[in-house]
């Protein structure tokens, strides 16, 4: 691997970062993950490959996630550290197979970043943060020139974020709701149609439903996935008081009719 000199990006901003020393702590991980990995450092370090690493970046993210839910901030600091360390330990294997480094990480999305902001760096006008979503999946189309809507989406990506994606990525060529209200019909149309499909076209019918809520939540600015994970988190909590106030008063949940459950899973707000 072979790097040129270092020379300034087109588009960054000049002067300082907003914190004279902010960046010189990342540095020091460069240093420790590089001694990690070379001779005489940590056994376990010196084995890992990208693939051996995979399910740590995943399960990293997933903590991450959850502090966000949950609202520590001090948790978060330290879950985006364990991710930083994922980055980080990834350029390291490819710096020593020869192939990049952390700089040419960094290097690839600054500039996409710069690329995919023309209403700051360049002379586009924006109205909303929907705008600027759908603009950037414009510009990534233009750069990648035609390809399938669901092209380079990852196997694994949930399937209300894959939903939500592949419609970002249709209304960055014009394919959108033009209003709420048209979005909203949209859902109670697909109910409708759930509501009276035959057995055999159920599945396809509930995928058309929340295919049309995560369009929905686009038009409220609303991520459709994290709006499940919260809502399935509250439901957790509300059932675990409900369960343990029947169970105190000796009351089996299957004894009660729906319109006693419902009036309990009310109360235990």
């Amino acid at each position: 691997m072979s790097r040129s000199p270092y020379e300034p990006l087109p588009g960054v901003p000049e002067g300082s970062p907003p914190s004279r020393d902010q960046g010189r702590r990342v540095l020091d991980l460069l240093k420790v993950m590089h001694r990690l990995r070379s001779p005489g450092g940590c056994p376990w370090d010196a084995e890992q490959t990208h693939q051996s690493l995979a399910r740590h970046l995943l399960e990293e993210t997933h903590e991450a996630l959850d502090a966000i839910d949950r609202g520590d901030i001090d948790a978060l600091r330290e879950e985006l550290g364990d991710l930083l360390l994922q980055v980080v330990f990834h350029a390291e294997l490819a710096m020593q197979a020869g192939e990049w480094d952390v700089d040419d990480v960094a290097e690839t999305i600054t500039t996409k970043l710069i690329r995919r902001h023309p209403h700051v760096f360049g002379d586009v006008t924006v109205g909303s943060a929907a705008e600027v979503l759908v603009n950037w999946e414009r510009i990534k189309a233009e750069e990648k020139g035609e390809q399938r809507l669901e092209h380079d989406l990852p196997a694994s990506l949930p399937a209300l974020a894959r939903a939500a994606k592949v419609q970002r990525r249709a209304a960055g060529v014009g394919f959108d709701w033009r209003t709420t209200d048209a979005a909203i019909g949209k859902v109670r149309e697909e109910l409708d149609e759930l509501a009276s499909a035959p057995p055999e076209r159920s599945e396809d019918e509930l995928g058309d439903v929340l295919f049309a809520v995560a369009a929905l939540g686009r038009r409220h600015n609303v991520d459709p996935e994290t709006a499940l994970r919260k809502a399935t988190a509250r439901f957790a909590e509300r059932f675990d008081r409900m369960k343990a106030a029947a169970l105190a008063e000796g009351v089996e949940l299957g004894s009660l009719s729906d319109d006693e459950l419902v009036e309990r899973f009310r109360a235990a707000r």
